[in-house]
């Protein structure tokens, strides 16, 4: 089996594909900048142990990280505790399988290159990815099938917390999406500003971005966008904006550049 690993600043995604790439568990823990390698090592045994699963049968791991430290020890916890060889780290300093067509590649975020992988793979070229987590990202593949950046704003909970801690007469809220966007009481004009918001936002920089993608090629058809994240189905609720709603692309990304490495070592 293949664990991949989608180290985020808030949470950590883990997803366990068989051999023939299917997509058996996917569950996530905190992000703890303080964890130290033999506390990831219970933490991974716990979740296997509960599970019913054997941490022996992980043949093979793939990691993509934007949190510099936990890579260190997850690589160390893999590599000294659970004696794994085949340990992969995603960056655009190595093959992905995709072409950056940035001027630095090594800027972009191994996260945002799994989302581009994996959106290509499923649902074509163009194609948008609209990613809610600690920052919400937004991933753009060509026409021609190569990455070409995107957007990064802070993220909905981000947001949240900077504005009921700024704001002394307001408290914090369920962040739901409210009936009406006019909101009635300070509760759902929060919820309007913050939730409904983050998808007005979301949707004006689609639609500016696809604007730029049909100025350069005005042939372009019509480009699916597709919305992942741990908020994503709650802002799915405020907005028509997403073609697909897909929570599992960032570890399937990581999964296909894996299999994508393997296959030219092979070759």
């Amino acid at each position: 089996m293949l664990l991949t690993v989608d180290i985020g600043n808030t949470q950590t995604t883990l997803g366990l594909f068989n051999e023939a790439g299917q997509l058996l568990r996917q569950w996530r823990m905190a992000s703890d900048k303080t964890d130290t390698a033999d506390e990831l090592h219970e933490r991974l045994f716990g979740y296997f142990l509960m599970l019913g699963l054997d941490l022996a049968d992980v043949r093979h791991v793939a990691i993509a990280s934007v949190v510099p430290v936990l890579t260190r020890e997850w690589h160390y916890m893999l590599g000294h505790i659970l004696e794994q060889e085949d340990v992969l780290t995603v960056d655009a300093t190595r093959d992905c399988g995709i072409k950056i067509a940035m001027p630095d590649p090594r800027q972009v975020g191994a996260d945002r290159i799994a989302n581009a992988v994996a959106a290509r793979a499923s649902y074509g070229a163009p194609v948008i990815v609209v990613d809610f987590g600690t920052a919400t990202n937004i991933d753009v593949v060509d026409g021609r099938g190569a990455f070409r950046g995107g957007a990064i704003m802070p993220g909905l909970m981000l947001s949240a917390r900077a504005l009921f801690s700024q704001a002394a007469r307001l408290s914090s809220v369920s962040l739901v999406v409210p009936a009406h966007a006019l909101g009635t009481d300070t509760e759902t004009a929060v919820q309007s500003g913050i939730v409904i918001g983050a998808a007005a936002q979301a949707e004006g920089l689609v639609r500016r971005i696809i604007d730029e993608l049909r100025a350069e090629d005005p042939g372009l058809s019509k480009v699916p966008i597709v919305g992942t994240g741990g908020l994503v189905r709650e802002i799915a609720r405020a907005t028509n904006l997403f073609d697909a709603l897909d929570p599992d692309l960032t570890v399937r990304g990581i999964y296909q550049i894996w299999e994508h490495r393997a296959k030219k070592r092979e070759g």
